[in-house]
């Protein structure tokens, strides 16, 4: 089953944890340190690539049967986030969803590199 790197709902606790049909959860990390972090319309989260100036972000890496993954958790993924590949900070890879290019919608982005994570990103939107 393919490893899947989640920074966003459906990771634990979030309103689309559901979606992974009870997928076992391997590890609490982040990414390697190569990404921006955006906010898509303060809906959800997407990494993106970048050759400098780049962070880890935190998420959770779960071993998705590859039919939870076609048929419950990339249709609820917005049109703004593709399906890639990224590099964890031990190294190895994993799939995750990263911000689509070029960008498909009219969805505001904001950058929230500086909190590392979604989690953090909501915290500070919730204590606004």
């Amino acid at each position: 089953m393919p490893l899947i790197f989640l920074n966003g709902g459906a990771m634990r606790g979030g309103p689309l944890h559901h979606l992974l049909d009870g997928a076992p959860l391997v590890a609490t990390t982040t990414t390697a340190p190569r990404y921006r972090f955006y906010s898509v319309g303060d809906q959800c989260p997407a990494l993106s690539p970048v050759a400098h100036g780049g962070v880890a972000v935190s998420g959770e890496v779960f071993d998705v049967p590859m039919d939870v993954l076609r048929d419950r958790l990339l249709p609820a993924e917005p049109p703004e986030l593709e399906l890639g590949v990224i590099e964890l900070a031990d190294g190895s890879s994993s799939l995750a969803m990263l911000l689509r290019r070029p960008h498909t919608s009219y969805a505001r982005l904001t950058d929230i590199t500086e909190y590392g994570g979604w989690d953090a990103y909501r915290r500070t939107k919730e204590a606004a």
